[in-house]
């Protein structure tokens, strides 16, 4: 028997939402715990991200949330800034309701921002414990009439040394409310915590056997200091040149802007996102399915009803902030028996979190140069010489060799081929191609030759041993989340 969302006490109105985001059936880890929080028990979940457990938890939240109060009424802790921000996007798309507040705190945005937006308020905060702290401290969050406590990922709060802070706040929230601690592990001293702060508990567990991906080439780049991503994505899409991807960013603002910039730059792309009506959805999707465009941006949650077959490129635009997450995004593509890409960027503020995703894969994987100047005219080149070659063998060439006859009589045959390829070339060359864009110094190839050269078929790998080949095929299987 096939367990549904309604059939675990949702209302009919969060489970048609939930249909219209792609969600069809629970998790493992959402079928135990949404019966138990939504009777009001403590839980407590040990299992892996990537199992689905910010929608364990936020559904029964929002299932009984007071919109029309505006005080705090629920608060969830994350480890990080990254992760608060993504489980905060996460309840937003899963509430559909626009009389309902959520915030998130942390550091590195302004306080002074977070403190009007509590005074003005708010229903439901997720923040790091730091940031809860100082606020608490001000006496600028109030807890009295706070219903529920979510301790997400807690032991990596633990191992960051956020589990004192994390008693702290425990003890100044009422002791009549609802506490749900989800982590991967269980050490000594997050057990301790669960015996004197959670009332009667009850556990769940999922298994989830954590293995890397088969068949998908993972290309990573480091992006240089000073860059933008864009920047540094945009000659890895013309090398690249992906037949299909799906390109994650963390929020549905970054999806937004990322997606308009492409398309400044004349790539075929579109974005994917809660916003979007279910006839929106569906016509985006089919639109992709039938090539129509060759990219979609998108968040993790949007991306749940967004299932393509025989994906080429998955971009990590935004590093998940888990390894867990990363296997699922990654195991998009390289399905069927086919070899998918893998492209991840890396900023300098994310090496410490590349740096975990490979410690939990148990895999260091080698970085690829940015393709400079030369490779990217060079396949530029490369692609408008098969434009040539198909021009060739159609029939409307014909309506143009009066003209070059007239021509010839003042000009080089090869000169007027030469000057109408540099005509079609100029015409198609994106804006970013005619700016200063070389790779910095320590980061880029060798200094490449002032003209391109015109290959039959360009390989950045071969070409003048400019390029590491960077690409690497992890040989266990992908464990596919159905979630």
């Amino acid at each position: 028997m096939t367990i549904s969302f309604q059939s675990l006490g949702l209302s009919d109105t969060r489970v048609s939402l939930l249909e219209a985001m792609g969600f069809v059936s629970p998790t493992n880890i959402q079928e135990q715990a949404i019966p138990l929080l939504l009777a009001g028990s403590d839980v407590v979940g040990q299992s892996q991200t990537g199992t689905g457990k910010t929608a364990a938890y936020s559904l029964p939240i929002l299932e009984q949330i007071n919109t029309k109060d505006p005080k705090v009424q629920a608060l969830v802790l994350t480890p990080t800034r990254e992760l608060a921000q993504q489980v905060a996007e996460a309840i937003k798309e899963f509430s559909g309701d626009r009389h309902l507040f959520i915030l998130t705190v942390c550091g590195g945005q302004s306080i002074e921002r977070q403190i009007r937006s509590l005074e003005k308020g708010v229903q439901i905060v997720v923040g790091t414990p730091g940031r809860v702290i100082d606020l608490l401290d001000r006496k600028k969050l109030n807890l009295e009439s706070l219903e529920w406590v979510v301790l997400d990922e807690a032991d990596e709060m633990l191992s960051m040394g956020f589990i004192d802070d994390v008693k702290k706040i425990l003890s100044q929230a009422p002791k009549e409310r609802k506490t749900a601690c989800f982590s991967a592990t269980m050490p000594r001293e997050i057990r301790d915590l669960i015996n004197n702060f959670l009332r009667d508990p009850v556990t769940v567990t999922v298994e989830q056997t954590q293995s890397t991906p088969s068949k998908i080439e993972q290309h990573v780049y480091n992006v240089p200091r000073g860059w933008s991503k864009l920047k540094a994505l945009q000659p890895i899409l013309e090398i690249e040149s992906p037949e299909s991807a799906l390109i994650f960013v963390r929020t549905k603002q970054t999806a937004a802007e990322l997606t308009i910039k492409l398309q400044e730059a004349g790539q075929s792309v579109d974005e994917y996102h809660g916003n979007l009506s279910q006839a929106q959805r569906e016509r985006l999707v089919q639109r992709f399915r039938d090539g129509k465009i060759r990219l979609v941006v998108a968040t993790d949650i949007a991306a749940r009803g967004l299932d393509v077959e025989l994906l080429s490129h998955v971009i990590n635009y935004d590093l998940p902030d888990n390894a867990e997450t990363y296997i699922h995004r990654i195991g998009r593509t390289g399905r069927a028996g086919k070899t998918g890409t893998a492209i991840a960027l890396v900023d300098p503020m994310d090496r410490r979190l590349f740096k975990q995703i490979e410690r939990r894969l148990r895999q260091t994987m080698i970085v690829c140069q940015i393709p400079n100047r030369v490779q990217v005219e060079a396949k530029r080149l490369e692609h408008l010489q098969e434009r040539i070659k198909d021009s060739l063998a159609g029939e409307r060439m014909a309506s143009f060799l009066p003209l070059v006859r007239e021509l010839n009589g003042e000009y080089d045959p090869q000169a007027i081929a030469a000057a109408a390829l540099q005509m079609i070339y100029d015409q198609n060359c994106p804006s970013w191609m005619q700016t200063d864009w070389e790779v910095p110094s320590g980061t880029s190839l060798p200094k490449p030759q002032t003209q391109p050269v015109t290959k039959r078929k360009f390989n950045p790998n071969t070409e003048g041993s400019s390029a590491p080949s960077g690409r690497i095929i992890s040989r266990k299987p992908v464990t596919q989340n159905p979630n």
